[in-house]
């Protein structure tokens, strides 16, 4: 087989991005209505801090107000807490997301909970999992498998009957990722590490998620002849090549051998990450508009 269409996810992010400017500028024209996204960080994690300020520039490039909370690592939960009491209470906040992940001493399920599900827009609050899960249309769903199903839609059109595979089990990304694929009439598997035989179980798959934490965990022969394949897995590793000390990213699927399989595959780096922050500015969007009784837009 040739070599695999590339599913540029910095394309698509930038033209699902102007798509969200485009509404949320009608919203204001019509409504007098300013999407806002609060972002919390905590301490001084260098890639965080990066990840943050881009949500920040992409958000006012989108016509919104952003509201960032840059806090000591040392705050208590309980501050941590006020603080989202009050963003919950706050009417130019529409959007809420508390950058992950958090110092030890913060109880992370505590505070994902205290997050008014409906400014919920990182779709891990546990009433928008059970939305997901049972199809109700006004979930908050997390913005990586969201940006994962856009891409797919976009390259294979009608999703149903296809067979799917999600390697990976996390809250964040393999388990929301199996639920939207159900919704589109999927046939699901969900694997893992200690799935058993597992190359065999990937061959079955039409659409392959590896989305598993492990940098070129699932190899060239993994993948089915035709198969589409989504690599949510951002990985460090040493570039000797580049010199000593450097290291580059890669995913979770040696993609050099997938890509002579795959009919079309997303690239490390370049596929599903520039998505994750477009799919965060469109669920602000999503939540203002549930917020106000207003109809949502099909973006």
């Amino acid at each position: 087989m040739a070599d695999a269409k590339i599913i540029d996810g910095k394309a698509f992010a930038e033209g699902l991005r102007n798509k969200v400017a485009q509404e949320v500028a009608r919203l204001k024209d019509a409504h007098e209505h300013v999407p806002g996204l609060a972002v919390v960080l905590i301490g001084e994690d260098p890639a965080s801090q990066v990840y943050v300020r881009n949500k920040g520039k992409q958000t006012i490039d989108a016509g919104m107000n952003s509201f960032e909370h840059k806090l000591s690592d040392e705050i208590t939960n309980d501050e941590l807490l006020t603080l989202i009491h009050g963003l919950n209470k706050d009417d130019k906040v529409n959007g809420i997301l508390v950058q992950l992940p958090l110092p030890d001493h913060i109880d992370e399920a505590r505070v994902l909970a205290a997050i008014d599900p409906a400014k919920d827009v990182d779709g891990f609050h546990v009433i928008n999992v059970g939305k997901l899960a049972t199809g109700d249309s006004s979930a908050m769903v997390p913005c990586t498998p969201l940006g994962c199903l856009m891409m797919l839609k976009d390259t294979l059109g009608d999703l149903t009957g296809k067979t799917a595979l999600v390697l990976g089990r996390s809250n964040i990304v393999g388990k929301p990722m199996a639920q939207l694929l159900l919704g589109e009439h999927c046939t699901v598997t969900i694997a893992h590490s200690r799935t058993k035989d597992l190359p065999d179980v990937c061959r079955n798959a039409d659409i392959l998620i590896a989305a598993v934490g492990r940098p070129h965990m699932v190899k060239g022969d993994w993948i089915k002849p035709g198969a589409v394949v989504v690599d949510v897995g951002i990985n460090r590793i040493d570039a000797p090549e580049k010199g000593e000390g450097k290291t580059r990213l890669v995913g979770d699927v040696d993609f050099d051998a997938a890509s002579q399989v795959a009919s079309a595959i997303t690239p490390v780096p370049g596929g599903v990450g520039p998505m994750t922050i477009a799919c965060l500015l469109r669920n602000t969007l999503v939540a203002t508009c549930l917020q106000n009784d207003l109809d949502i837009p099909e973006i």
